[in-house]
């Protein structure tokens, strides 16, 4: 056989599987300590984007008016906030910070050049300079 005929041969056994988005943002566990918002599982979230701690601490702490510390696993903000807070400021900064803007994959890095901050996808190429913190 040539291989174009192996080829056709092969795409007539291959069965495609459709399934949903592969990117999913996981929702914030925690609870409150006083006045103080717990969020349990934030290392798992920042795992999830695959991004700096600090630099979604960053974001959250500017976003939600809170200050925030990083305590093993744990994030603690200083004020009482809902989890639905938590959770939309969490998808602002996927969407800002992660999602590439032309194919919407996750599957971008952030790269620091100069005084400029840029969002590279590595799925189609693109390279858009997005606002520092």
């Amino acid at each position: 056989m040539e291989y174009e005929e192996l080829l056709s041969e092969a795409y007539k056994n291959v069965k495609v599987i459709e399934c949903g988005d592969r990117f999913e943002i996981l929702k914030v566990n925690g609870h409150h300590e006083g006045t103080r918002t717990i969020i349990t599982n934030f290392m798992k979230i920042v795992s999830c984007l695959r991004r700096n701690p600090e630099h979604i601490i960053k974001f959250l702490s500017k976003d939600l008016a809170s200050s925030a510390e990083l305590s093993g696993e744990r994030l603690i903000f200083s004020r009482k906030l809902t989890s639905k807070e938590v959770n939309e400021k969490i998808e602002k900064y996927v969407n800002k910070f992660v999602l590439c803007p032309k194919c919407k994959k996750p599957d971008t890095e952030l790269i620091e050049e100069g005084n400029k901050l840029f969002l590279k996808c590595l799925a189609c190429g693109t390279k858009n300079e997005i606002h520092k913190l």
